[in-house]
Formats: C-alpha cells, structure tokens, sequence
C-alpha cells in the first residue's frame, strides 16, 4: 500500500544554417552560418538526425535571449571544463556539433549552448557562466515554432499526454519478448516505449532494481541501462504523485517534457527514500532520480 505523495497538481546539419527568434532578440554571429536570415526571434535549426539530410528535415531549438545580448560561435574546447565534463558522462559518446557563448551587453559571457547529437538526435543544452547544467533546450519542428510546440502526427506529438508512443507489453515483438526470456527471465516487465523516429524499443523492467532495456527497429539487443535507483522496492506512481518540487525541476530543467513512468522507491523498513521519473525530452530518454523529499539527485540517459 502507497500512501500519496505529492499534490500534483534551430544549426541545419552540417550546412549550420542559423536563424535568431523567440520574443527577444539575440545578435547573430554570421561567421559561422550560410545564410543571412534573421528574425526577431532567437532560435537555431539543427538536422533531426545526424544522418539525415539538411533540407526538409529540420528541428529548431528554442533558446530565448534577452534583448541586446548575442550568441557568439565558440569551440568545443572553449566550452568550460565543467560543461565538457557532464557532455561527456551524461552522453558517453555523443558527437559534438556547435557551442555557443551567450554574451551580455555588457561583454560578458552568461550562459553557454553546447548543440550534440547523442544516439544520431540533437540534443541542446544550457550551460551557466561556470559551465553548470541548467536545461535541455526544447525544440520544435519549424511549423510548430509559434504556438503549442507540436502538432498531431508530428516527432513531438506526444506532448499531448496522451501516450502515443507506449506498446502494450502484449504487443511486443516475438524477438524482444524471446530476448529478455532467454536473458532476464526474472525481470517484471513494466511499460514499453517506441521511439517516435522508428530507432526502436525502450523496455522499462525491474529485478531488485530497475531497468531500460534497448532494442533496435528489428528487435536487435543495442544495451541495457541499470537506473539510477537506491536498493528497496519500487511501486509504480502518477506523475501527480510526485511531490511539487521534483515536478518543478522536471519543467524547469526538461522544458515540455513527456512523463513515461515514475515509481517510489521504499527501503526495507517500507520507509519512502525517492523517487524515480522517466521521461521523454525532446525524443531522447532520461531517468531520474530524486530524495523523499523531491530535491534532484541524479540524472541519466538512457537513448
């Protein structure tokens, strides 16, 4: 028995074409773009996949700045060594495509944008002065840039909560159900995911922990990611479930992110000791711990 919890309540690939909008305006450094569009507005187009090509099938990042300040082209290795740090052990692997120093009006460097591709998405990232985390930068396809962010049928549909990416775990291919058979015959299985680019299948299971298990559009193994979850026992939640705080950060920190599973972890006294949060930013899959009390405690990515 669960007692409740909470009171819930644009880069183009390659070619770098960059564009500025949102409600403010950021200067544009035309050194490192192809094209000399601009707008009021401050985003950045960026390639959907790194495989793709650079016309038709384009995202844009959502990265608002204040009126007079500018978004200089930097280096990887101008990146402060604390932001290149948790690139690198956040998205083992990740392949870096542009970075960006937010600068003041007054010449100062306030923020940072790194822009990667992790698992062949982009991924962008907000950085303070310092090179601390701050945010996943939201995208949008360029139709949806004024508005809600997401249209039915679109690669960010799922925004709607409506849980058009979960598969029955009835539903799953003969090829996985066989694998995690042969493999992990005691795990529980407890919610599947299909990623909304066709990559494959997110398999969320739990055997005295809990478990991502990846596979491909065939049903190939690609890995398995053991969650960050103290020892204990894990009972499935709602997102309403989870105390204001941690919802908080999840909105602040993974701007409309989609809400896949979270469970409540107790020890083996049955006392409350966190929380675990699956989500969807941006079509790329984070799990999340937090303490009891909903503060953040760790973060990583599982595709």
């Amino acid at each position: 028995m669960i007692t409740r919890i909470g009171n819930t309540t644009y880069f183009s690939v390659f070619t770098l074409v960059v564009i500025l909008v949102l409600g403010s305006s950021c200067t544009k450094d035309t050194s490192q773009s192809t094209s000399t569009s601009q707008t009021s507005s401050s985003t950045i187009a960026v390639a959907a996949s790194e495989n793709s090509s650079a016309s038709g099938d384009s995202v844009y990042i959502m990265q608002p700045c204040p009126r007079g300040y500018s978004r200089d082209s930097i280096s990887a290795a101008s990146l402060p060594s604390s932001a290149a740090a948790y690139l690198s052990a956040s998205y083992p692997g990740y392949t870096f495509s542009k970075a960006f120093a937010i600068v003041n009006n007054s010449g100062l460097t306030v923020d940072y944008v790194a822009v990667i591709y992790f698992n062949e998405k982009p991924v962008a990232i907000l950085f303070d002065s310092a090179g601390n985390f701050l945010k996943v930068l939201e995208q949008r396809d360029k139709g949806d840039i004024e508005g809600k962010g997401w249209h039915d049928g679109g690669r960010f549909c799922d925004r709607d909560g409506r849980e058009r990416d979960t598969i029955a775990l009835t539903s799953l291919p003969a090829s996985i159900l066989n694998y995690m058979s042969s493999n992990y015959s005691t795990d529980t299985l407890v919610k599947a995911f299909e990623n909304r680019d066709d990559s494959g299948v997110v398999l969320i299971s739990k055997n005295n922990g809990l478990f991502a298990t990846v596979f491909d559009v065939n049903g190939n193994f690609e890995k398995r990611v053991a969650l960050l979850v103290p020892p204990g026992r894990f009972i499935g939640i709602a997102e309403s479930d989870l105390p204001t705080n941690a919802l908080t950060y999840l909105t602040t920190s993974y701007p409309d992110f989609v809400f896949e599973k979270a469970f409540a972890v107790f020890n083996s006294n049955i006392t409350l000791v966190g929380y675990v949060v699956v989500i969807n930013s941006n079509n790329t899959k984070y799990a999340l711990r937090f303490d009891s009390s909903g503060d953040f405690v760790a973060v990583k990515t599982i595709w």
